[in-house]
């Protein structure tokens, strides 16, 4: 096909991803799309993919997603005529441990909750299922029917056969060397062929996702390892509708081939492939066999499939694949270009998931915004740093491990460790503190006291929580001190910020200096894009306080709304300002022993900021608190933190000053009923939904951002609410996550839980939806599955229940 010199939508990639966008934005309407790839179709890594496709994902977008790709690939041969290979032959996936088959019971409640159909089975039935199983080890494992298995290159082709079909140009063996952009957006692409104009690109490049957006300076953080499986000749008993085998703990997977069995997995110490860059004639090409590096996988597969040992090994395939430092694929538009789209490092998993990930990126392009909550997966969730290739390829060999390993929970990843710390981090290390990671920085989770032993992992009641509940006591009882310097600080200025924020935040801005307002950050549906704090310092000077891991989001939600005519410069000053936040009863009375100012309620009122002295130093105070109850914010110059730290523990030893971490800091939030954004606040939560109407004024004379949605939503019945949840019994630890139960059927999931010495229990926040959603809780029973046992709890709208 002749190269045109304009198109709409550029598509670079021919794998499964990139034609599953080409397809969906065909469906869409779009009919001048140009996929461009720079061999073949599927020459990547597509053509070498086992091809399991599974319904469950950890969230109920996710698992819709996936859903709806398996629905695309049972009808797509009907529509093109070509065939695509897919079985719907069922998973059976097995627990070797009673801490895995916890987890499947807890994946089986949430699968029940999200719409699919799964079954838990025992060990005999799990040999029933599949024969060639040894069953004797086993604690059970689940059996999920609409599960399946696809030929990845007879799926894309199909794809590329229903894009052609509605207009869709492909042409292959042709190199993109280059993108044109114009006043900060796409303007087209340069290749070996010739320039192409376009106002849309999509980078749905694979494993050379990373280096071509580097051409356009756009971060797509992902790195290649290698990836193994064996093919065995024809084995007796196997059949094409053989379900798909799991067995995490054994970190290997089966599927059937030609009547034998494809057998590989992700073994625990995984293997990087350090090529950098990739060459672009690696095309329908393998590594070479390491079978050291697939012994641990090999020895496990003839321990759970005793006909392996004697089945004949057809070939050792290594073939890399991308894989991203959480294990999540990148979806979404690039903060730093406008209309530059990725879709990439599907982590093993592109065929499972491009039927869907091919349908949210088309809508995400055509509608201009993000069809429904894609946090998770948003390109935006990786900060400029994550472009470091050695972090990458470190954390690839774990990211890759870990996806079979068991999870505990709050497991924190260890690789590219520590990076971002606050000046605070020495000194809280050798007072024991334990950290983990959010966006890069270090942040104390707990202080683990001198001598005590590291607290393993488990699923239970944490080693941990005492440690925990007593910095919690000190936060309700006398005072604590919280290192929150990873805070997100973005400073706005200039003659038009005022404008901008009014536009853009749904609380009045238009406020006197120093004060602080809490408001919402909405889409045009109404849900929310972020929860900040907005501290106007200025006339036009303003800074805003927002989550640890929404720099990049936040910033480019900002940024993206400055028009181009408006006076605004938004500056990213996070590593510039500390945040100590000081908790409790006595926190006015540690502060007057640094400081002479008043800060009494009368002087410094609740949502006031003003300038102090603390020490030898100059620092804005807030009258502010997420955990609940009296505290402090001070935002201090990050070359004073030191002083100021150690200043307020030398006033406050006698007072009972402690330090607290975020574990502390996240229970009391909960008990206190604060949101947290990406758990109880996201894109698809309105302000009603989440009970926060006091962070909108829907009367303010601007017109901003979501108002139109919020005044249709307005008296009409909720869709879903958040409620309180109080455990019946201490004995019970829950997570987060877990499937809620009124009368005996799914309502919802656990949003964030933790432990509350008020309630000696754990209370948690949720989503109810449906009629639950509709009617008031004041004690409603309810129940928790909690790793498949319904356990007692009760629902509130209000928690604790007012006098």
């Amino acid at each position: 096909m002749t190269l045109p010199s304009h198109a709409r939508i550029v598509v670079v990639g021919g794998g499964i991803a990139g034609c599953s966008t080409a397809y969906h934005l065909s469906l869409m309407g779009e009919r001048d799309v140009l996929l461009l790839e720079q061999g073949k179709l599927t020459c990547g890594t597509t053509w070498h993919a086992a091809g399991l496709v599974g319904q469950m994902r950890p969230n109920r977008n996710m698992t819709q997603m996936s859903k709806y790709g398996i629905e695309l690939y049972s009808t797509l041969e009907a529509e093109t005529g070509l065939a695509t290979g897919w079985k719907q032959c069922g998973s059976v996936n097995v627990a070797a441990t009673p801490e895995r088959m916890k987890v499947l019971r807890k994946q089986a409640a949430l699968a029940r909750s999200f719409g699919v159909e799964v079954e838990v089975i025992d060990a005999q039935r799990a040999g029933e299922l599949y024969p060639l199983l040894r069953t004797d080890d086993l604690e059970g494992g689940l059996w999920i029917p609409g599960d399946g298995k696809a030929n990845p290159a007879d799926l894309t082709m199909s794809l590329a056969k229903g894009a052609r079909n509605r207009g869709v140009k492909i042409v292959e063996d042709i190199e993109v060397t280059g993108v044109l952009t114009e006043n900060g957006r796409v303007a087209g692409v340069r290749t070996t062929q010739g320039d192409v104009r376009c106002e849309v690109l999509v980078n749905c490049a694979g494993q050379w996702a990373r280096q071509f957006g580097r051409l356009a300076g756009v971060n797509v953080p992902l790195y290649s390892a290698e990836h193994f499986y064996i093919v065995t000749d024809r084995i007796d008993g196997v059949h094409p509708m053989l379900p798909v085998m799991r067995d995490p703990d054994g970190f290997i997977y089966y599927k059937e081939e030609v009547g034998g069995l494809v057998m590989g997995g992700f073994e625990p110490q995984a293997k990087p492939w350090r090529m950098d860059p990739i060459p672009s004639t690696f095309q329908f090409q393998l590594l070479g066999e390491d079978w050291d590096q697939f012994e641990i996988l090999m020895t496990n597969a003839i321990h759970r499939t005793p006909c392996l040992e004697t089945a004949k090994v057809k070939m050792l395939l290594n073939g890399p694949e991308s894989f991203t430092p959480d294990g999540n694929f990148i979806l979404g538009e690039a903060p730093e270009l406008r209309n530059y789209f990725v879709a990439a490092g599907f982590n093993s998993a592109g065929i499972a998931n491009s039927g869907g990930a091919g349908r949210l990126i088309a809508e995400w392009i055509v509608d201009g915004e993000a069809p429904s909550d894609l946090w998770d997966v948003d390109i935006r969730r990786f900060g400029p740093f994550m472009a470091n290739r050695k972090a990458l390829a470190e954390r690839t060999g774990e990211t890759l491990g870990l996806h079979y390993a068991m999870r505990w929970p709050r497991q924190e990843l260890e690789t590219a460790r520590p990076l971002r710390t606050s000046p605070l981090y020495d000194l809280l290390a050798d007072k024991g503190a334990v950290f983990g990671s959010k966006n890069g920085w270090e942040r104390a989770n707990y202080f683990k006291p001198a001598g005590a032993h590291p607290a393993e992992p488990g699923l239970g009641r944490p080693q941990w929580l005492d440690w925990v509940i007593d910095e919690q006591r000190a936060t309700r009882e006398a005072v604590a001190l919280y290192d929150q310097t990873s805070f997100s600080k973005l400073l706005l200025q200039g003659r038009d910020a005022l404008a901008v924020l009014q536009r853009l935040c749904a609380n009045e801005i238009d406020v006197p200096v120093d004060r602080m307002v809490y408001t919402a950050l909405l889409n045009e549906r109404g849900g929310f894009e972020s929860d900040l704090t907005v501290i106007r310092t200025g006339a036009d000077r303003f800074m805003i306080v927002t989550g640890s891991a929404q720099t990049t989001r936040d910033q480019d939600w900002i940024n993206r709304h400055i028009g181009p005519t408006e006076h605004a410069m938004l500056t990213d000053v996070s590593a510039m300002v500390a945040v100590l936040s000081v908790m409790g009863p006595k926190a006015r009375e540690l502060l007057a022993r640094v400081s002479p100012d008043d800060l009494s309620a009368e002087a410094l009122k609740f949502s006031q900021s003003r300038e102090i002295d603390v020490g030898f130093a100059r620092v804005r105070a807030a009258r502010m608190s997420y955990v609940g109850g009296p505290g402090f914010e001070l935002y201090v110059p990050i070359e004073m933190a030191r002083h100021v730290y150690l200043a307020l523990h030398e006033a406050g030893d006698d007072l009972g000053l402690r330090d607290a971490g975020y574990y502390a800091l996240d229970a009391l939030r909960i008990e206190a009923g604060r949101r947290a954004w990406g758990a109880e606040l996201g894109p698809d939560e309105t302000p009603f939904e989440a009970g926060l109407t006091f962070a909108v004024r829907l009367d303010k004379p601007t017109e901003f951002v979501g108002r139109k949605a919020l005044l249709k939503a307005q008296g009409q019945p909720l869709r879903k609410k958040l409620v309180t949840l109080v455990l019946d019994s201490a004995a019970h630890y829950a997570w987060g996550g877990e499937p809620l139960l009124i009368d005996g059927l799914p309502v919802g999931e656990l949003s964030s839980v933790g432990w509350s010495p008020k309630a000696n229990a754990c209370v948690a926040l949720g989503y109810v939806r449906g009629e639950a959603a509709r009617r008031p809780h004041a004690g409603t029973r309810a129940q928790v599955d909690l790793w498949g046992e319904a356990i007692g709890a009760t629902a509130w709208d209000t928690w604790p229940p007012r006098a």
